[in-house]
């Protein structure tokens, strides 16, 4: 094989692959919204729910949990139920992340999809002394959240 025969199927190759992992890192992602931004939700389709776990809907049915969700800021909310693996720091009051889908009035949380945001056990001593925020999930990993 030419060198410039080898040289173009490298380019070839690695414009490939970029454009593969381009296409697979922006088609994956979802923008997580608000239960007032669900109000068009299709049935069947995924979709990322953020808010803040409405205090005294916590309820356990067997092995899943229903709550409901409403805006950081109040306002809307929305019943989720919930099977899979449940983050220590969940709470009510916390805020959440959780992959949903439509069903019915409800949204169907998909399993292991939940992660709490939760108060840092350390200060980062740029936030006045007030406690920085993480994202953990069931496994109890920080992640990374919005």
């Amino acid at each position: 094989m030419t060198r410039t025969l080898r040289l173009t199927f490298a380019i070839v190759a690695a414009v490939t692959l970029a454009a593969a992992l381009l296409y697979t890192s922006f088609a994956g992602s979802a923008e997580a919204r608000q239960p007032s931004q669900m109000a068009g939700a299709q049935v069947g389709q995924d979709y990322r729910l953020t808010g803040v776990v409405v205090p005294g809907t916590f309820e356990r049915q067997g092995d899943a949990i229903s709550f409901r969700v409403k805006d950081r800021k109040g306002g809307a909310s929305v019943p989720v139920v919930y099977s899979g693996q449940v983050p220590d720091a969940f709470r009510e009051g916390r805020e959440v992340i959780v992959t949903v889908q439509k069903d019915g009035e409800r949204y169907q949380g998909e399993a292991d999809s939940l992660i709490t945001k939760c108060p840092s056990k350390f200060d980062d001593g740029k936030s006045g002394g007030a406690q920085s925020m993480e994202w953990r999930d069931g496994s109890d990993k920080v992640v990374e959240g919005e």
